[in-house]
C-alpha cells in the first residue's frame, strides 16, 4: 500500500512516501506554509499525485505521553483531510523523530541551509519507518 507520511509543523510540513510493498520509505518534500488549509490543500495535492492509499500523521506528544497544543493542531489537520479526502488517517507517534532525523542528516554531514531544507521531509521518514515496522510486525502477528 503507497501511504504517505505528513510531518505537520508551525512553518514547514515534511512529506515521505512508501512504495506500494511498504519496503522503502523516501522523502518527497516540504510544504513551507502556516495556514492550515493550504497545507491540507497541498497534502491533498501531493496524496492525488502520489496516487496514495493511506495518510499517515506524526502526532506529537509530550514526552510522557500527554498531548499538548500541537498534538490539538495535528488532530484539526486530521480532520479537514478526513473531509476532504477519501483515504484513511492515521495518528502515529512521532515522538523524537525530529531528533532522529536531525542524527541522520549530521551523520551524512548535512548542515546548515541544506539541513534546514530537509530536516522535516526526512522527520516524515522515519515517522513512516516506524509505522511500516509497525503494521510489518502485525502481519507476522497475524500469521
Amino acid at each position: 500500500m503507497k501511504i504517505l507520511a505528513v510531518d505537520y509543523g508551525d512553518a514547514r510540513t515534511g512529506l515521505a512516501m512508501c512504495d506500494r510493498t511498504e519496503f522503502l520509505a523516501s522523502p518527497i518534500g516540504i510544504i513551507e506554509e502556516k495556514s492550515m488549509p493550504k497545507v491540507a490543500e497541498k497534502i491533498v495535492y501531493a496524496a492525488r499525485e502520489y496516487e496514495a492509499q493511506m495518510i499517515v500523521i506524526g502526532l506529537p506528544l509530550n514526552m510522557d505521553g500527554s498531548e499538548g497544543p500541537r498534538a490539538e493542531k495535528t488532530r484539526k489537520l486530521a480532520g479537514v483531510l478526513h473531509n476532504i479526502l477519501p483515504l484513511p488517517i492515521e495518528l502515529w507517534d512521532e515522538r523524537s523523530s525530529t531528533v532522529s532525523a536531525a542524527n541522520i542528516l549530521s551523520d551524512n554531514g548535512t548542515y546548515g541551509k541544506k539541513r534546514k531544507e530537509v530536516l522535516d521531509a526526512v522527520a516524515a521518514t522515519v515517522i513512516l519507518e516506524s509505522y511500516m515496522a509497525f503494521r510489518a510486525n502485525q502481519k507476522k502477528q497475524q500469521n
